[in-house]
């Protein structure tokens, strides 16, 4: 279905002579476009992909509860927060920061895998699909995030299996139509 009003906002670099607030003419960053975004009163905020600086548009997005999605590269579900710190830090922020703010803003880490088969024809094609689904929460220490993994991919498939399933996050599910009941009757033939 598609949405009644979507805004697009789109960051640019600017070009030639830096003005006296330090930066160039014309430039548009993801923060401004985010500030202007939350007179909206939107129901979701997509940061697109994240690569460096534009994690604390990111952070600014999920905090603003909201809604919010955002892609980044990783080589796994568990490899995101180090990327997302690593990201963080390249922006000027400290690690500290990075960890609490990811720790509380971050709800769900989705893995999509790829990877490129044969046909029997010879044909090259690029399968993807949902390698891993991690639920995320403060840690005890606050040094580092709690992950849980809800779903992971049997070695070699691209079978999804349950493993646990968070309980405030099973009953916020459940009103959306989540079957608890075959979740757990999964989980338990998985194990």
């Amino acid at each position: 279905e598609q949405h009644r009003f979507v805004y697009a906002w789109e960051a640019r670099p600017g070009s030639g002579e830096v003005g006296p607030d330090g930066r160039q003419a014309g430039e548009i960053t993801l923060s401004d476009l985010l500030y202007d975004s939350f007179r909206f009163n939107l129901s979701r905020q997509i940061v697109g992909e994240v690569r460096g600086g534009e994690i604390v548009a990111m952070v600014k997005a999920m905090q603003s509860g909201a809604g919010s999605i955002s892609t980044t590269h990783a080589r796994n579900a568990q490899g995101v927060m180090s990327k997302l710190v690593t990201c963080a830090l390249e922006a000027g922020e400290s690690r500290e920061w990075a960890v609490s703010a990811l720790s509380e803003s971050l709800d769900i880490i989705v893995q999509a895998s790829m990877r490129d088969v044969i046909d029997d024809d010879g044909q090259k094609r690029r399968v993807r699909w949902v390698s891993e689904i991690l639920a995320v929460s403060p840690g005890e220490d606050w040094s580092r995030p709690a992950t849980t993994t809800i779903f992971s991919t049997i070695p070699g498939t691209q079978t999804l299996v349950p493993g646990v399933m968070p309980d405030d996050l099973r009953e916020e599910l459940i009103p959306f139509g989540f079957d608890a009941d075959a979740y757990y009757a999964a989980a338990g033939e998985a194990s």
